[in-house]
């Protein structure tokens, strides 16, 4: 009898399923990320629609933009029964101004993506913007015990890529071909964090959203990337 053969296997891994995200808020001192709901169809569709909002905010989306707030309307109806995705408001001063959402949601294996980011100009590069981010990373690793969480954009969404790598995402490759979305070809650039990452990003981001961090005009003293990559060394 031939000698079984020995075959490379990963290593064993003590795992139970995870739960789905909840409705539940989530605070910060910045911001608030609550469900969104058909409600917002107004006032989002204000900050991301003209004359107010910019419509290439939608170029890379699956959906948008909307000919009108009664059509965006409908579209959060849909968004508000949604448990995948699973659709926040970003919420600033009382203001609604933008969405994001968790999506491709798998409890088994502790998978999870964070996507459908619309962010409105005023939102755009704000300390506020950065703690939504934050919010919905831990949140999915600490609170709710995912082993991985996944950034997808279109491979010529140089924004969202810049942003990826800020965020402490490892860039794992381009799926050529991936999908037909809005009557043309996407190539989809994949990106992750995982459970090993998170300590060295959670603290590169409360290092970077310490007040100690700006300085009296609110300018930051230290990038997120520079302090992300500071954390992982120690």
């Amino acid at each position: 009898m031939a000698e079984p053969i020995e075959l490379p296997v990963g290593p064993e891994v003590s795992w139970t399923p995870v739960s789905r995200p909840g409705p539940d808020p989530l605070r910060g001192e910045h911001v608030l990320l609550r469900p969104l709901v058909a409600a917002d169809a107004e006032d989002l569709y204000a900050v991301t629609h003209p004359p107010q909002g910019d419509p290439s905010l939608w170029t890379y989306m699956s959906d948008g933009p909307y000919a009108g707030v009664g059509d965006l309307r409908s579209a959060l109806i849909a968004a508000e029964r949604s448990e995948d995705p699973r659709f926040f408001a970003v919420v600033r001063d009382g203001r609604v101004l933008g969405r994001a959402s968790y999506l491709r949601i798998t409890p088994g294996f502790g998978v999870i993506e964070i996507g459908n980011i619309v962010f409105a100009p005023a939102l755009q590069r704000t300390t506020a913007a950065t703690e939504a981010i934050y919010l919905l990373a831990r949140h999915a690793f600490d609170d709710l015990g995912y082993r991985r969480l996944e950034w997808k954009c279109n491979a010529l969404n140089a924004r969202s890529r810049r942003a990826a790598d800020r965020f402490g995402f490892a860039f794992e490759g381009v799926f050529r071909n991936h999908q037909v979305v809005k009557g043309r070809n996407r190539d989809t650039a994949w990106y992750a964090i995982i459970d090993a990452d998170w300590p060295a990003i959670r603290s590169g981001f409360e290092g970077w959203l310490s007040p100690d961090n700006f300085d009296d005009d609110g300018i930051q003293r230290t990038g997120l990337a520079q302090l992300i990559a500071h954390a992982g060394d120690v």
